[in-house]
Parts: C-alpha cells; structure tokens; sequence
C-alpha cells in the first residue's frame, strides 16, 4: 500500500527528516544521528517517506544513501496555494493598517 503524501508529513519527525535532506543527500546513519529516537525508528520514518516517493533510498556500497525528491511535494504545495493567498492579502491588509498609523503618528 503506498502512504500518503499528506500523512507521511504530519509527523513532526519525517518533516524534520525533509529538512535535513532537502540540504544534502545523507546517509540512513546521518540521518539518525540527528534525533534522539532510535535507528530503527528513523528507519520506519524513513520507510514511510520512501514507499510515498518523498525519498529515494540507494544502496552505495555498504551505506544506504537518502535523497528527498521534492516533486512530490507538489500536492502539498497545490493544496496551500489558496491559503497562501489569503494570508498574503490579510498580511497585506495589516501592513497598509501599520503604515497608515504610522503616518497619523508622523513617523514616516
């Protein structure tokens, strides 16, 4: 059963884990060395990840090497678009309230 984009990046610890390879590639040991939970429990993480297509994991040698692939973000991304423009125009809105108090204040 292949995971879902959505579910695989409510945990807080595969979000953290996105972010440590959208930087670099890393290998499963690296990955692990940042978090304080067990390898196998990185392991899973990192299961989940892979079996949705966030994560590519190759065989180098005796390592096992974790590269995010972000085009599978996408969804995620076309999800928010609509979020994103309302909090773009409501921090808008609260920017133009901000400057107009700042020029009944005078502080231009």
């Amino acid at each position: 059963m292949e995971a879902d984009v959505f579910k695989a990046i409510a945990d807080p610890v595969r979000r953290d884990i996105i972010g440590l390879l959208a930087r670099e590639k890393m290998t499963v040991k690296t990955v692990a060395d940042h978090f304080s939970i067990s390898r196998p429990a990185i392991s899973r993480h990192l299961r989940v990840l892979r079996e949705c297509g966030l994560v590519a994991i190759q065989q180098q040698g005796r390592e096992r090497v974790c590269q995010i692939q972000p085009e599978e973000l996408a969804p995620v991304f076309e999800w928010m678009e609509p979020y994103r423009k309302m909090w773009e125009a409501k921090l808008d809105s609260f920017e133009a309230y901000l400057e107009g108090l700042k020029k009944d204040r005078g502080e231009e």
